[in-house]
């Protein structure tokens, strides 16, 4: 597997320079020819499953006006992802595997071919300034290539191979800046305020499966349910709140309402984090359920929760299309760009030297003492907590709470 650093290495030194080949060749060709519009697009957005979520306003509005459903190309492991919204068919994706070079080089050869077979004719690069994704656009060959583009950014390079390159807005929430790269295609405004993600309908069986894991987790009953999702990516280890911090919010929520039960979430690689914050919480009514539910079912999952508390990472936008309240911690990067969709409270201390997470630095930190995660205290954490619940949850938890 690829690691983050050696994909950023490769990115930034063997990506600049070829962009800049590229850009000479591009220029080189005889004269400009004319757009024709959009019909068959593809949109394309590699490494981050949460800005999946984001995006799906703009994929949707694409989908509103177009004459054929968008396709999407993403990372192997992100493909889940696109299932919770349910705008884009399992057939009409295309997963590319990072393992390693020689399978990165091979899925980009078999994406020219797939994206030419399906008649796309248009690639909306989601990417924020990765040169590797403005060169598969290139190779691929598609007539149009919309991306972000920032001239006046030396950092951002990626040398001038779109077709409708789209200025970023740095004050914007990603949301609206990825609806302005549709807005590049069909010519309409981005409307004002944050759009919304749309809540996917669940099937029965999925809250049955759903039920069924909650009924192995909690022998003793599940009770008004509070999910904890006290990860990060290693691709930003810096977003993670302190895992005391965690501890303590878990105790005294517990404490506070004895009818509540704690379910640590996570993947199956998330594991050894959420077994050793269960073992030092310590109590029967906090149970780890790090790798017990597929990405498909967290719609369900979130539905039958009562509030989420999650570092700045995937879950945060995943809930997003679910009615569950989440309360989202941020610190290397700030909630002005890339907070959450849904029904949410952010906590962020806004230090002097937060973000230091930007583009411009390939969203890498040198970082080994976040304070601005530090600074947020579990007391205004829980205390929002309760007040969360106290609306959230029937009148007798009502009544429990309001002590």
């Amino acid at each position: 597997m690829l690691s983050i650093d050696r994909m950023r290495w490769l990115d930034r030194w063997v990506g600049v320079p070829l962009c800049g080949l590229a850009s000479v060749l591009r220029r080189m060709r005889p004269g400009a020819r004319q757009l024709a519009p959009a019909r068959r697009v593809a949109f394309l957005q590699l490494a981050e499953s949460g800005s999946n979520v984001l995006a799906d306003p703009a994929v949707r509005r694409w989908m509103a006006q177009a004459p054929h459903p968008p396709a999407f190309v993403t990372f192997a492991k992100n493909r889940a992802s696109l299932r919770l919204t349910g705008s884009i068919a399992d057939e009409d994706v295309f997963p590319i595997d990072p393992g390693s070079l020689a399978t990165l080089l091979r899925d980009v050869w078999r994406l020219r071919r797939w994206l030419r077979s399906r008649g796309v004719d248009t690639l909306v690069d989601l990417e924020l300034f990765t040169r590797v994704s403005a060169l598969i656009g290139l190779f691929c060959g598609t007539a149009r290539r919309v991306g972000f583009h920032a001239p006046d950014h030396a950092g951002l390079y990626r040398g001038d191979l779109y077709t409708d390159p789209v200025p970023f807005a740095f004050n914007e929430h990603i949301s609206r800046n990825y609806l302005a790269l549709v807005a590049a295609l069909d010519g309409a405004p981005v409307p004002p305020g944050l759009p919304a993600v749309a809540r996917r309908p669940l099937q029965p069986d999925e809250r049955q499966r759903v039920t069924a894991t909650l009924a192995q987790l909690f022998p003793q009953g599940c009770g008004a349910l509070v999910l904890i999702n006290a990860n990060a990516s290693d691709m930003l280890p810096q977003r993670r709140w302190p895992a005391e911090r965690f501890e303590a919010l878990a105790h005294a929520l517990l404490a506070h309402d004895p009818a509540l039960s704690l379910l640590l979430t996570g993947g199956s690689e998330d594991r050894a984090t959420t077994a050793a914050l269960a073992a030092q919480i310590d109590d029967p009514r906090c149970v780890d359920g790090a790798g017990r539910f597929t990405l498909g079912e967290l719609p369900a999952l979130f539905e039958r929760a009562a509030l989420l508390v999650t570092n700045d990472s995937g879950p945060a936008h995943f809930a997003s299309v679910s009615p569950v309240h989440v309360i989202v911690l941020f610190g290397p990067e700030t909630p002005l760009r890339f907070g959450p969709l849904g029904e949410s409270s952010v906590f962020y201390a806004g230090l002097p030297c937060s973000p230091c997470v930007t583009p411009a630095n390939q969203r890498r930190s040198a970082c080994t003492d976040n304070r601005c995660l530090q600074a947020i205290s579990v007391e205004a954490v829980l205390a929002r907590a309760k007040a969360v619940l106290a609306d959230t949850l029937p009148a007798a938890g009502e009544q429990r709470l309001a002590g």
